[in-house]
């Protein structure tokens, strides 16, 4: 709901699984879900799957007060929702400030206008700049959630794209592919030979570009890759990137580089001698990579027969530290 117009790789009934909404199950839905959930955690209501600043007015503020309601009950700590930039306005804005507004997710796609013209999504890389401005002057968190492999993006577009983001100011990030379903424009571009998806390994270098971006500037991704629940793991997506672990092969192309450089950078490495890598808490399995993969390309890049990799508390995201004895 929202959206005002449909940009070409859309086909948002597939990829949410939903065909229409009803506003007589937005409470259903949060009962079930907080029944159902761990009672010590932090809930936030979120309204995802559409452009939430975009529907009739009367019909958001009567879902932003049902959310408002289970927050000052202390059954949630905030409200987050999914917009388009060019569905936030200064009116928009004196409406959200009434409310507890966690954060705002702005689908920027793209930062460059080309890709977004090419895309039809309707809006320009101006309208991104002044909605996190606006939400930034609001004293209100911003999201940017970005796409890999749009139609004439290239991989410094996307670099580009996910440095703007942070330049806005956004608190968080999301990084999705670009995948085709069938009843989209993109389809039919694809299979006129106008559009050409990117393979897994090309989105995962590029996404890890992006996320690279991301955890320089100390943004955090709240997700690469779409939703296990979603479309893509039902089979609707025909082509491109999908794949149910996308998210971890680009955390782990992100400790591969990382683990890289500092190898590079040790001179020749003793043939008997054991590698240790030390990473942050709770990212061995990145660093190891998806079915060791990581391991198995250093042996081979190296030539190491032993490698351990050891969690260290200190370490913050992507950075790594080697010992070789």
């Amino acid at each position: 709901m929202g959206c005002p117009n449909k940009c070409v790789f859309c086909d948002q009934h597939a990829i949410s699984g939903v065909m229409s909404f009803s506003e007589e199950n937005a409470v259903r839905t949060i009962e079930e879900h907080l029944a159902s959930s761990d009672e010590e955690r932090e809930h936030e209501i979120a309204f995802f799957g559409g452009s939430f600043t975009g529907i009739d007015r009367r019909l958001m503020i009567r879902l932003l007060d049902v959310a408002e309601s289970y927050v000052q009950k202390g059954k949630a700590v905030g409200i987050r929702m999914s917009t388009r930039p060019d569905y936030i306005d200064e009116d928009v804005i004196t409406v959200l400030r009434g409310y507890t507004v966690s954060a705002v997710e702005l689908g920027v796609q793209s930062m460059n206008d080309r890709v977004l013209s090419a895309s039809k999504r309707g809006h320009t890389s101006a309208d991104s700049e002044r909605a996190f401005y606006l939400l930034g002057s609001a004293g209100i968190a911003s999201v940017g959630q970005m796409m890999i492999g749009l139609p004439s993006s290239t991989r410094n577009d996307e670099a580009e794209c996910a440095r703007r983001i942070c330049e806005c100011g956004a608190s968080a990030s999301r990084i999705y592919p670009t995948v085709v379903f069938e009843n989209t424009e993109l389809y039919g571009m694809m299979k006129r030979g106008e559009y050409t998806p990117l393979s897994v390994t090309e989105a995962v270098e590029r996404s890890a570009d992006a996320l690279e971006v991301f955890s320089s500037h100390g943004v955090r991704c709240l997700r690469v890759g779409l939703y296990g629940g979603d479309a893509v793991s039902k089979g609707s997506a025909v082509a491109g990137p999908s794949h149910e672990a996308f998210g971890e092969l680009v955390f782990s192309e992100c400790y591969r580089r990382a683990i890289e450089r500092e190898l590079s950078r040790t001179g020749a490495i003793p043939e008997n001698a054991t590698v240790r890598v030390s990473v942050p808490r709770g990212a061995v399995s990145a660093a190891v990579g998806h079915r060791g993969s990581n391991r198995d390309y250093f042996s081979a890049r190296f030539g190491l027969k032993k490698m351990e990799f050891l969690e260290k508390n200190e370490l913050l995201e992507y950075n790594i530290k080697i010992s070789i004895f």
